[in-house]
């Protein structure tokens, strides 16, 4: 792969929930885009990640579990509501953790390792011709949703990543320019 294709790819990344809910997306390429997060950097070696792929009947439940959080965290009903079905909307889930490191300085350097990791995820995603979407999990939700997937619920869940067939294309956002600072 040469630079101008690289940055191609990174260009072409969108977030998008234009997702056929009905589509399903083969095993084999979860795993493959899944496996791409392992390789982030991670310089403690700790290997922070941790992963669930939510598909099926277990995506109502993921949402039931998150909007059973949210009612005893006081959100809003209506909020409530419509999280219960909101993971519907794409064949696949995927929910994101960082493992709780042996002291504060490492928890972070974790969530850094896992958060490279979801946008080499992402950028997994677009070559397959997919569309997605990184959702930030609800507030108050994070023992729940590390509990029903099977994970420490010293874990912090980084994100829920929905992940399907495009139904649209998405427009490149504007993006403004970056202010660089050249110290020499």
């Amino acid at each position: 792969m040469t630079p101008d294709e690289l940055e191609t790819l990174i260009a072409a990344r969108r977030s998008s929930m234009l997702i056929d809910a009905a589509r399903q997306v083969d095993s084999a390429i979860i795993d493959r885009i899944v496996v791409a997060a392992q390789w982030a950097p991670n310089h403690k070696r700790t290997w922070p990640l941790r992963v669930a792929i939510v598909t099926g009947n277990s995506r109502r439940t993921l949402g039931d579990t998150i909007a059973d959080a949210m009612a005893i965290h006081g959100d809003d009903d209506m909020k409530v509501t419509k999280t219960r079905g909101k993971y519907m909307r794409s064949p696949v889930v995927i929910v994101v953790a960082a493992a709780e490191g042996e002291t504060v300085n490492e928890t972070e350097e974790n969530r850094y390792a896992v958060a490279a990791g979801v946008q080499n995820m992402l950028l997994m995603i677009e070559t397959f011709g997919l569309a997605a979407l990184w959702g930030s999990p609800a507030k108050g939700a994070n023992t729940a949703i590390t509990s029903l997937c099977s994970m420490d619920t010293s874990d912090h869940v980084m994100g829920i990543i929905y992940v399907g067939w495009p139904s649209q294309s998405v427009a490149a956002p504007l993006r403004p320019e970056i202010t660089i600072t050249h110290l020499t």
